[in-house]
């Protein structure tokens, strides 16, 4: 190697480090499947640490790509007197690749913050869905707690039909029809 010159050795470590990402960047990508799998299909509950870590690599990749970009691009351009016109090839050769992975990995960083609003969305829609039965559960209750107070009070009300032991009844009935007619009203606005 040294037999060709001090270029042709600088070549190939650059080449061969600059081939060293290929596989990390794999890594990301098949990470990056995996959460953006589990993002739309919801089956994840935490998913906001592996996908600030994959974010975090990401910015590490980039903050390491893009000034060897810039040297490497130097290089291949001819810039220096050291560099012959088949190392400048091999070295645009090597800015291609470069080149790729930076692209690469700003495509991933839009594609990682993506899945983050997928996953936030998702969370959101499960929050509403939650919230949406218990406005309902209250909804219902509230009426049924202004009767059982009303008639738990120590003052004279209306009675029912029946006597005293059938007021109990009554009561009873009379809440489960509420609560039922609201139940019939809500499905019907489909609310729930």
């Amino acid at each position: 190697m040294l037999g060709e010159g001090p270029a042709f050795l600088m070549h190939r470590i650059v080449d061969m480090m600059v081939d060293n990402y290929g596989p990390e960047v794999d890594r990301i990508e098949e990470r990056m499947n995996t959460l953006e799998d589990e993002a739309i299909l919801g089956t994840s509950d935490n998913m906001v640490r592996p996908i600030l870590a994959i974010k975090r690599d990401l910015a590490s990749l980039r903050r390491v790509l893009i000034p060897q970009r810039d040297v490497v691009g130097r290089l291949a351009r001819r810039e220096f007197p050291q560099i012959s016109d088949e190392m400048a090839y091999r070295f645009r050769d090597v800015y291609d690749h470069v080149v790729r992975l930076a692209d690469e990995a700003i495509l991933f960083q839009d594609r990682v913050t993506g899945i983050l609003e997928v996953n936030l969305a998702s969370i959101s829609n499960r929050l509403n869905l939650v919230m949406k039965v218990l406005t309902v559960m209250s909804t219902i209750f509230l009426p049924l707690t202004v009767l059982s107070g009303m008639w738990g009070m120590n003052v004279t009300l209306p009675h029912f039909p029946g006597g005293d032991a059938a007021q109990f009844w009554w009561v009873a009935g009379i809440m489960v029809a509420i609560a039922a007619a609201m139940l019939a009203v809500f499905r019907r606005n489909r609310w729930m």
